[in-house]
């Protein structure tokens, strides 16, 4: 399991400045944004303008029968009524399906991922039937295909071979995640049967590829942290991972994540300040004697998140600081 632990006050020193902060916010566009996507909007774009640094926006849009035609300018002009401007062009990830099979080719090389054909339910089956454990992300692969050497015009996708050891990496909100990723991941997909490359890979390459210095986002995706770290650590040995942090979930009545597949209200723009306010309550911020106008609110806000993460009270990551 993913375990978190604070830094230890002894292991605890101001932040070293980055030389230039860029952070991003990347939602699938399968439909428009609800008020759970708001809150890691909003965190993102106020974690970017606290270190005076650039602010993207991503669509994760890699899954074309997932994501409709116009949801990407939907998406935009939601962000834009509640005051989040990207700064430059939206980046799409299925205009760069060159970049992912060059990443995946050089995975191969190093010999670091291996084809399989287990489809979704069989894994799910073995879940029922008791055979393969659930992980924090699905199904826990059992590397059923790791060793067999499928024919060449088998259907097949390709897996990622995590590493043996401990993996550890700094969350600057959550502090030390901590992962044994065969026993809480297993070998993730990074390209499935039907070509479609998976997050895991487009994530790591777009962030290296942008100069990503920073990912924040829901705590919902804590347990793919060290996964990504992983590939990262494969893919580019000589550059540093992004930092994390993980920011509130919201739920709905039934306990579930507010998410689009549970059917979660699109947000208003007509009552942007309103869930502007809610958002920044999610993230712990003062509401107290809030500003009239968007820019105002912003500004407080980023002032305030300035104080709390980055001015002097953010420690730098234990794992990597001299002497640890």
């Amino acid at each position: 399991m993913t375990f978190r632990t604070k830094c230890p006050p002894e292991k605890t020193a101001e932040t070293t400045p980055r030389s230039t902060y860029v952070g991003r916010f990347a939602p699938t566009p399968s439909g428009p944004l609800h008020q759970g996507s708001l809150v890691a909007a909003l965190g993102s774009y106020l974690d970017a303008r606290a270190h005076e640094g650039h602010w993207l926006l991503r669509m994760d849009d890699l899954d074309r029968q997932r994501c409709p035609t116009g949801a990407t300018s939907h998406i935009l002009d939601q962000l834009i009524a509640h005051g989040l401007g990207p700064d430059g062009p939206v980046i799409s990830q299925r205009e760069r399906l060159d970049v992912y099979q060059a990443a995946l080719d050089q995975l191969k090389t190093l010999n670091r991922v291996y084809r399989c054909d287990c489809s979704r339910n069989t894994l799910r089956d073995g879940v029922v039937s008791g055979l393969i454990r659930q992980g924090l992300a699905g199904p826990l692969y059992p590397g059923t295909c790791r060793d067999r050497r499928l024919p060449p015009d088998q259907r097949a996708g390709w897996r990622f071979t995590v590493p043996s050891e401990t993996v550890r990496i700094w969350d600057r909100r959550l502090g030390v995640l901590t992962q044994s990723l065969p026993e809480t991941i297993g070998d993730p997909l990074v390209q499935r049967a039907d070509g479609v490359f998976a997050y895991h890979l487009a994530e790591v390459v777009d962030n290296a590829a942008f100069s990503i210095t920073d990912v924040v986002r829901g705590s919902d995706l804590v347990p793919l942290a060290p996964v990504q770290w992983s590939l990262h650590a494969v893919l580019y040995p000589e550059s540093p991972a992004p930092r994390y942090m993980h920011l509130p979930v919201l739920f709905n009545a039934e306990g579930r994540k507010l998410s689009k597949t549970n059917q979660a209200p699109a947000l208003d723009p007509r009552h942007a300040r309103a869930n502007l306010m809610a958002a920044a309550q999610t993230l712990g911020l003062n509401i107290e004697h809030a500003a009239d106008d968007l820019p105002g609110l912003l500004q407080d806000w980023t002032d305030q998140w300035q104080r709390l993460f980055v001015a002097g009270q953010q420690p730098v990551d234990p794992l990597e600081a001299p002497g640890q």
